[in-house]
């Protein structure tokens, strides 16, 4: 009897992390989106939402959907979108203003293979170093 009465307690509680669980297509509130773009503010106490509703404003291509008490929710789409701005405003420090000619003009399309291919800007310093000791090397087999 102490078996089953354990056994149930366990699937309930299974049935209810698994009601709880978000999909990964399910819609995203701001501070989910900030989460997953790891947003980080300059004093690192609050989570930048300012960033997200200033670059909705930005870019027009960005539309949540706005429900009940004008809460934002995003689909997967405008996350993606969202990460290709991220990429290029904060990790290849394009402008806004060249980040909007981009998805404006029809390479828009390639920008997932920009993101894959190109170099991160915490990388380089590594790369660079690792470069320069294999040159190093070289000078020394001379």
């Amino acid at each position: 009897m102490l078996f089953y009465l354990n056994h149930q307690k366990n699937l309930k509680i299974l049935l209810i992390l698994k009601m709880t669980e978000k999909l990964t297509d399910a819609y995203k509130t701001i501070g989910e989106v900030v989460k997953i773009l790891d947003l980080k503010s300059r004093t690192g106490q609050k989570t930048p939402t300012h960033t997200i509703r200033f670059w909705e404003k930005e870019f027009k291509q960005i539309k949540p959907k706005i429900l009940n008490n004008n809460r934002r929710y995003y689909d997967k789409s405008s996350i993606d979108l969202l990460k290709k701005i991220k990429f290029l405003l904060k990790d290849q420090g394009m402008t806004i203003n060249g980040v909007k000619k981009l998805l404006n003009s029809s390479n828009s399309k390639d920008l997932d293979e920009i993101s894959n291919k190109t170099i991160r800007t915490d990388n380089l310093k590594n790369k660079i170093n690792k470069i320069s000791n294999i040159i190093k090397e070289l000078r020394k087999l001379k």
